[in-house]
């Protein structure tokens, strides 16, 4: 897959098949609208192109909404490039851009830069300054510039029935069972691993504190997590805690998350890992003591470990 980082960047001597859209979590909705990219630029002799931006464009649109998101660019980037898509284009999303006309966006972008033989969209897709030009508006432009318009019907779409807002609240709630049947992959998070206050090890339980450098990455409600870890080459299952440590450490709320691995016990510290979520446990508890929360720790390794058989095996 060929990657540019800007439109103006993009160069290409083919037609090209193009979809455009923010694609948030590469789902299984958005595989559906990939796949006829990807099929129709092989049968066509032309190259699919994926459009997308950067930062999204609600966070740019409205000022202070926070936008929390499925992928980092990186995992998007690899996402798609396991699709088979030909090319990807991450613009720079800014409120010049939004300006731009939906004919100027037409014949500029996508006619004279892509040199478009067909656009696969979804139904409800708005474009254009304000986006006030919708699917109606794209055929005509198809009609004048000569390329086609493919229109993924809501019906097409509501026979998956997902979106990357179904699995954002899914992640908050929780529910990363749901989650994971909707994007047709585990939810994961990437960073790297940190010291910390180091009080696991005195109770028998020694984690990993992950530091997240991408604060738009959506990280899943407060609890214990079932996890598969990815660190180089070697994968590894364990239990995750995301929450503030209530019965340790009483005088801090920021949010930590730590992972203790199963039957592994070597130093990873500054080491980039990938942690994939498997099953919810539990909340976040405040215990009594520190006896008590020893104690439940080692029945979630009971049910974590049980789990892991369990799939492992089947």
């Amino acid at each position: 897959m060929k990657l540019f980082h800007s439109i103006s960047d993009f160069s290409c001597k083919s037609k090209t098949i193009v979809t455009i859209g923010t694609f948030d979590g590469v789902h299984i909705g958005h595989k559906k609208i990939l796949e006829k990219i990807t099929v129709a630029a092989h049968d066509s002799n032309f190259e699919s192109l994926v459009l997308t931006f950067f930062p999204h464009p609600r966070t740019v649109l409205q000022e202070g909404t926070e936008m929390k998101q499925l992928n980092t660019i990186d995992e998007k980037i690899n996402l798609l490039d396991k699709l088979g898509v030909d090319n990807l284009v991450i613009h720079p999303f800014d409120k010049e851009f939004s300006r731009l006309t939906a004919e100027d966006f037409v014949k500029n972008v996508l006619v004279d830069k892509f040199k478009v033989a067909k656009i696969i969209i979804g139904y409800d897709h708005r474009f254009g300054r304000n986006r006030t030009a919708d699917i109606d508006d794209l055929v005509e432009f198809g009609k004048k510039y000569a390329f086609e318009v493919e229109q993924i019907s809501v019906e097409e779409i509501n026979d998956v029935s997902v979106s990357s807002t179904k699995i954002r609240n899914a992640l908050i709630e929780g529910d990363v069972t749901l989650a994971n049947s909707f994007l047709d992959y585990p939810y994961s998070i990437r960073g790297t691993v940190i010291k910390g206050k180091q009080l696991g090890r005195t109770i028998g339980f020694p984690t990993a504190n992950i530091h997240i450098k991408e604060d738009y990455k959506l990280i899943p409600k407060d609890g214990v997590y079932v996890v598969c870890c990815q660190i180089e080459a070697s994968k590894h299952y364990g239990m995750m805690n995301i929450g503030v440590n209530p019965t340790t450490d009483t005088n801090n709320q920021k949010q930590k998350i730590e992972v203790h691995l199963l039957d592994f016990n070597d130093d990873v510290y500054e080491k980039s890992i990938t942690i994939s979520f498997l099953k919810r446990i539990r909340d976040e508890q405040k215990f009594k003591s520190v006896d008590g929360l020893k104690k439940q720790l080692s029945q979630d390794k009971i049910d974590a470990s049980t789990f892991l058989n369990n799939k492992i095996t089947h």
